[in-house]
């Protein structure tokens, strides 16, 4: 078991303080409000639903019920507005920053966009946050910072050329937090993510994950695609293992100092493995699929192999990953099959 996130846990309770989540209404988001409301904390939430859902939000409402919900106050704005930011933050202990444009594809058909979201927004959320005074800032970083670089397992100090405008946008996150720490001591995480799934990522549209996406037409009893030839491999990471890695990241950061690290699990599964697990669960929910696969091109952009060392997460905040893919297929699988069928 993660014992310093259940001991943080237990202090939260004992001590709420208020948090700011950007991004609250999209898969990471909404798990973290939920998870935060639950523990009975303040929780302020900015989104504005270029890529969020209101769903989401409705229920998280109705999981957690109606007392912990009236603890929660949602601002409807986008992060590329500096005044935004700066309302959003007053009063608040931490800010978990997840709102960002995601997909490597995307960033490929739009860099434009994704540079102004992905770094002229989250260059406003620190400047807000460090004018506020808050206590802890964790901020969504990811893999991709990784690039060509082909050493596995990832350690954060080493990486690659950015493979795709999406990439370097999160590299230039960890950039400005480092610069941020240097000129005004402004302490942060970066939390470079690794394939994370679970309840509330969406399925629909052109960037879906590969989870949902795959979920989607296995539920509906459709063709499967895989890119390249199902050997490519990524660290799959449940949304539970994220969420403990924000809330500790957020209370035990060191004061004026800029950390990146990787939230995974330390593990590699190849795509026809997850095709399989896929649909070992289906059946275990009651859902037959037995169509195969197509195989299509390898995705432009895409590394071929993808494994986190946790050692520095763990060192730093005591992150202890509770569920492998198939432990976070198993919890999720219900959810999927609810909101897919």
């Amino acid at each position: 078991m993660a014992q310093a996130f259940d001991t943080l846990k237990q202090q939260l309770i004992a001590e709420p303080r208020t948090w700011l989540v950007t991004g609250c209404a999209g898969f990471i988001g909404s798990n973290l409000i939920e998870a935060l409301l639950r523990l009975g904390q303040q929780v302020v939430g900015l989104d504005n639903f270029a890529t969020g859902h209101q769903r989401n939000l409705d229920e998280v409402r109705d999981l957690v019920g109606p007392e912990c919900w009236s603890k929660f106050r949602f601002i409807e704005g986008d992060i590329r507005d500096l005044a935004i930011c700066q309302a959003a933050v007053q009063g608040v202990d931490y800010v978990l920053h997840q709102a960002a444009l995601g997909s490597v594809p995307r960033s490929l058909n739009d860099p434009a966009t994704s540079n102004e979201v992905n770094i002229s927004g989250s260059l406003n959320m620190m400047l807000a946050a460090r004018d506020e005074g808050v206590r802890g800032f964790v901020y969504a970083a990811s893999s991709s910072t990784y690039g060509d670089h082909p050493a596995l397992p990832k350690v954060e100090e080493n990486i690659g050329k950015p493979l795709s405008p999406y990439a370097v946008t999160k590299y230039v996150n960890e950039l400005y937090a480092d610069v941020f720490a240097r000129a005004y001591q402004f302490g942060s995480v970066g939390l470079r993510y690794f394939n994370v799934f679970g309840p509330r990522q969406d399925p629909n549209g052109a960037y879906a994950a590969v989870i949902p996406k795959w979920l989607a037409a296995m539920i509906g009893q459709q063709t499967v695609q895989i890119n390249g030839d199902g050997e490519t491999s990524r660290d799959f990471c449940f949304i539970q293992n994220v969420v403990q890695a924000n809330l500790l990241a957020a209370v035990k950061q060191q004061a004026g100092q800029a950390e990146v690290v990787n939230v995974a699990v330390n593990d590699r599964t190849s795509l026809n493995q997850l095709f399989h697990y896929l649909q070992q669960e289906l059946a275990n929910n009651g859902v037959s699929y037995d169509i195969p696969a197509h195989y299509a091109d390898f995705r432009a952009g895409d590394v071929r192999h993808s494994q986190a060392d946790i050692s520095k997460a763990g060192r730093l905040f005591g992150y202890q990953p509770t569920q492998n893919i198939q432990q976070g297929l198993a919890l999720a699988m219900p959810w999927y099959i609810r909101f897919l069928r």
